[in-house]
């Protein structure tokens, strides 16, 4: 266990990374205030959670569902403002844990997942954000839409399952230059009229928000290493 000379400094972080988000926005000629910074929080307990509240962190992002459901319900408690995103995979199997849990899901990457999420949606009245994930970097090991498919899925997704598809969300490879991702991923939102894109984290964020950026997600420059 890391003692308290060792632990991260999440409030000195925090003020760190909004500043840095403040400057790459206006930068870009864009208002701050159009930022979300969702601040990941995965293999960090409740302690480190409650530290970014108390700095006025209300936004966090999540890998998986089971670590969500054990760690989340009693900080709702505390917190009700607090928004969450699934930023991580979602099998089919946990779509029922996922809708009740999160108020975004960023990471719908099949219409068999389109169809469980919306059946769910239906079936509870809760209606979670949904965002496309797009394999920008069309890697075979990596999760998502390809970018050929992504109109004619979005597409699909509304009008046969009438899911709230917001914005896209992408990971580009990590020896790529991110800004061609970025590019592309906006380019997807703008001909299917979305207006949310999730790029960017902890390396890269500063090029994503003069990409359009609206949610950067952040984990290591705020909880520090995992």
């Amino acid at each position: 266990m890391d003692d308290a000379s060792s632990a991260p400094d999440i409030a000195g972080n925090l003020a760190g990374v909004r500043a840095r988000i403040d400057e790459a926005a206006r930068a870009a000629g864009r208002s701050p205030a159009d930022i979300a910074l969702v601040a990941v929080a995965k293999t960090h307990g409740p302690d480190a959670v409650r530290a970014a509240f108390a700095n006025g962190q209300r936004v966090f992002g999540e890998n998986r569902v089971q670590e969500a459901q054990a760690k989340y319900p009693p900080l709702r408690t505390e917190r009700p403002d607090l928004e969450l995103h699934l930023i991580g995979p979602l099998q089919t199997n946990k779509v029922r844990e996922a809708v009740a849990l999160f108020d975004v899901i960023e990471t719908v990457d099949r219409l068999k997942l389109a169809a469980a999420l919306a059946a769910e949606i239906d079936k509870t009245g809760r209606r979670p954000r949904c965002f496309v994930q797009i394999n920008t970097g069309e890697e075979p090991q990596k999760a998502g839409v390809m970018p050929a498919d992504a109109d004619a899925f979005v597409a699909e997704a509304r009008k046969k399952f009438d899911l709230p598809i917001d914005g896209l969300m992408c990971i580009p490879p990590l020896a790529d230059e991110p800004a061609l991702h970025f590019a592309l991923l906006r380019e997807i939102a703008r001909r299917n009229g979305l207006t949310a894109l999730s790029m960017g984290m902890s390396g890269d964020f500063e090029t994503a928000i003069r990409f359009g950026a609206t949610h950067v997600r952040i984990g290591t420059a705020i909880f520090g290493e995992r």
